[in-house]
């Protein structure tokens, strides 16, 4: 018994190298990818000496924003997905499973559908954060302090239909084809117009997320014995659950307010992953935030190089490719199911 924890303890330290370095790799050909090629260790040479020129201006002020944004979100979509799968005990739970999604993304709707993010480009991110907040505390006051995962999760299925038939009619009563397009494109995800304003405000409340998620671990193994277990070894699930959730609001807000909408990486990231680590929750949420950062990168780098005369969006190649996964999982259950 102890040689088989032994072993899982590798693979995992094995795993968490593996997506570091993937990451990097990533990371860099993201920074090197896109209409125009350059060298990458030229460019960064005439940035330390000060040199400034159309690739320097490129790498800093697109490129670099671009990859970095790509980064935290995918850590983002990944950890929460890989929290709310651990916290409900279902591999079919995503991270905006509660509303926080679509309450971000419709209340960066309102601000774009008003044309209030002309006033400054920190209005559409705080406004999605603001969002998905709103949708947490709008679950919590339908729900109340100590209501079952079913209902809670009734009352996330009810606030993000609400939700997303706001977010069609104002697409809907959009004022002109070019505000329709906007919208439309908004909500499909796109990471091609951050900067790095959007970084530093996307960070704080991320960090603050991620610092809640990563200290629930002992909780969710716990939990995954079932809740009487897990309140008889000390464990508040109540609170554990509202801790989670506020976590989640927090970081997926600030992702989604950046980016916009992107699914199915907290979907799939945590199921590919979950077999590596021995099914453990804790260790689930690392390598989850690192496995989704990993996918992101990906897919901004695959927008950017797949031929085609309009820009395809990010979000809609993650859908693209999550979608057939989820019916996967879908056909699967079914085959396990008594």
């Amino acid at each position: 018994m102890s040689g088989c924890k032994h072993d899982v303890k590798i693979s995992s330290f094995m795993l968490i190298l593996i997506l570091l370095l993937l990451i990097v790799i990533f990371f860099i050909l993201s920074l090197t990818t896109g209409r125009y090629s350059f060298s990458l260790w030229t460019t960064l040479q005439e940035l330390m000496s000060n040199k400034s020129g159309v690739y320097t201006l490129i790498l800093v002020e697109l490129r670099l924003p671009r990859s970095l944004v790509a980064l935290i979100a995918g850590a983002t979509l990944g950890l929460c997905g890989a929290a709310m799968q651990g916290l409900l005990r279902n591999p079919l739970a995503s991270p905006g499973i509660l509303g926080s999604s679509s309450g971000a993304a419709l209340f960066a709707v309102i601000v774009l559908y008003f044309g209030f993010h002309g006033a400054t480009q920190w209005l559409l991110p705080l406004a999605g954060m603001i969002g998905a907040l709103a949708a947490i505390v709008l679950v919590f006051a339908l729900t109340g302090k100590d209501s079952s995962i079913t209902t809670i999760i009734l009352a996330g299925v009810a606030i993000n239909a609400i939700a997303a038939a706001c977010i069609s009619l104002a697409i809907n009563l959009a004022p002109s084809p070019y505000a329709f397009r906007e919208l439309a494109l908004w909500t499909l995800g796109d990471l091609s117009k951050v900067s790095l304003p959007n970084v530093w405000l996307m960070l704080p409340t991320t960090l603050l997320g991620w610092g809640l998620l990563f200290g629930c671990g002992r909780g969710l193994n716990a939990l995954s014995l079932g809740e009487q277990t897990a309140s008889s070894m000390g464990i508040n699930v109540t609170r554990l659950r509202w801790r989670i959730f506020l976590a989640t609001a927090l970081a997926v807000g600030a992702a989604v307010a950046t980016v916009g909408v992107i699914g199915f990486i907290g979907l799939v990231v945590p199921h590919l992953l979950r077999p590596l680590i021995g099914y453990e929750p804790r260790r689930l949420l690392f390598v989850s935030a690192l496995g989704g950062a990993v996918m992101l990168l990906i897919a901004d780098i695959a927008v950017r190089i797949l031929p085609s005369q309009v820009p395809l969006q990010v979000g809609v190649l993650t859908a693209i490719v999550g979608a057939p996964f989820f019916l996967y999982l879908i056909v699967q259950s079914r085959k396990v199911t008594p």
